[in-house]
């Protein structure tokens, strides 16, 4: 009997979306080592497609090659969010605007509904609010009609998922970024589409300003030692 093996393309799609996710969810730090023997062993796949998941990560910025032998996770600093953060703006804004205007207003008054009932208590909670978020995203790339904008738009989501990580230890933020969604949904729900890009901008805005202040907590040496 013959035993099946997997095609690359598929091993290779299943070592990119762990890889990726372990990634974005700071379980494979900025500066970890990628090694192909390790890593191929680790994922149940041959040498051939981890090396692709590798160039795919490469080609999205979250992993970089420092020799032919060594890849590495990217890092991300004060400066790579700051021009996230520009390039962010405005395509949400705009993205926002085109949504309000030609978007199911009926589509955003239910998820109107959802982001007055958001629940941050615990973990779950937590994670059930992204998922608000990312519906919600998704609902604004359907809406607005512009593929080249959707495009932009998941690049720069891919990345924002590790930014994210850096406000979910301060539940302050978090409630105000709750209230800024929900502001911007009952935006899209009444077709305001200057006070949808306007709320967009106020939202990204606060959130720029909280990670940078946490970036500059980690940063900061231990106060009260001498």
């Amino acid at each position: 009997m013959t035993l099946a093996v997997e095609p690359t393309t598929r091993a290779s799609d299943r070592a990119y979306a762990v890889l990726l996710d372990e990634i974005q969810s700071g379980a494979l730090p900025a500066g970890a080592v990628l090694a192909e023997v390790e890593q191929a062993a680790r994922l149940g796949v041959s040498r051939t497609p981890l090396r692709e998941a590798l160039r795919r990560l490469a080609a999205d910025g979250l992993a970089v090659q420092q020799s032919p032998r060594v890849t590495v996770v990217a890092d991300l600093d004060a400066d790579d969010i700051r021009s996230l953060f520009e390039i962010r703006r405005a395509l949400e804004e705009t993205a926002a605007g085109l949504a309000a205007t030609r978007g199911d207003a009926a589509a955003f008054a239910a998820l109107v509904v959802e982001f007055e009932h958001v629940d941050l208590t615990g973990d779950e909670g937590r994670d059930a609010y992204y998922a608000l978020i990312a519906r919600l995203d998704a609902q604004v790339d359907a809406s607005h009609g512009n593929d080249y904008l959707t495009s932009a738009l998941r690049t720069v989501r891919t990345h924002l998922v590790r930014v994210r990580r850096m406000a979910r230890d301060k539940p302050e933020r978090l409630a105000a970024s709750a209230a800024e969604h929900l502001l911007i949904v009952r935006a899209l729900a009444s077709r305001d589409a200057e006070l949808a890009a306007h709320a967009t901008h106020i939202h990204l805005h606060n959130a720029f300003d909280s990670i940078l202040g946490s970036l500059d907590q980690q940063s900061s040496p231990s106060e009260g030692t001498s």
